[in-house]
């Protein structure tokens, strides 16, 4: 599956994406993609999960409207595949768009998107501000109280676990196994950025 360089991704996700908290959100589903790749046998196509993941909210920050509807053009414009920009709309599918998620990593991108922003919600309510020690159950608790991060929706969530085929507590439990994963690239992947925000 093609990809591009990592190096001309990141640049076109920041050519429309400058918010530090979505280019957080950004770094962090590439590397929950990436895991989920490793873990469910796809390791060869980790980059191009990882890049699903990395370029998925591509739109979202200046076209919050026309979200997974203007990422095909973005997209295209940056010389990225038709296969990445199907994986990428088929996150928005029944919420902005109909592109139905048809690959297991379409499922886990839709799955995981809403689930990494609860997650990451969640920790930093903990004393670490860290997914390290996080446990399911206290997860669960933050899930069923709807006023907590009210913008994660968990119709969105449990669907995604539907399209899956898993429990939502197995979504939940491999989401945060691989935020954990990925956590110590994220944080300095994003002192870099506020070092250059400056």
């Amino acid at each position: 599956m093609d990809v591009l360089p990592r190096d001309e991704a990141v640049a076109l996700l920041k050519t429309y994406n400058k918010d530090l908290f979505h280019l957080r959100h950004a770094y962090t589903v590439e590397g929950v993609m990436r895991w989920y790749a490793n873990e469910l046998g796809y390791g060869a196509d980790a980059d191009f999960w990882a890049q699903a993941g990395l370029l998925h909210d591509i739109d979202f920050e200046l076209y919050p409207e026309q979200h997974c509807i203007k990422a095909p053009e973005l997209l295209k414009e940056g010389g990225a595949s038709d296969e990445l920009i199907h994986a990428v709309c088929s996150h928005g599918y029944g919420i902005t768009v109909d592109v139905v998620p048809e690959h297991e990593m379409e499922k886990v991108l839709f799955a995981a998107d809403e689930l990494t922003g609860l997650i990451g919600a969640a920790a930093l309510m903990r004393p670490s501000k860290s997914t390290k020690d996080m446990e399911v159950s206290s997860l669960k608790k933050k899930f069923k109280d709807k006023k907590f991060a009210a913008g994660c929706s968990r119709d969105v969530i449990t669907r995604g676990a539907e399209l899956l085929g898993w429990e939502l507590p197995e979504l939940m439990e491999k989401t945060i196994l691989a935020m954990r994963d990925c956590e110590d690239a994220v944080n300095e992947a994003m002192q870099r950025e506020e070092k250059a925000d400056v």
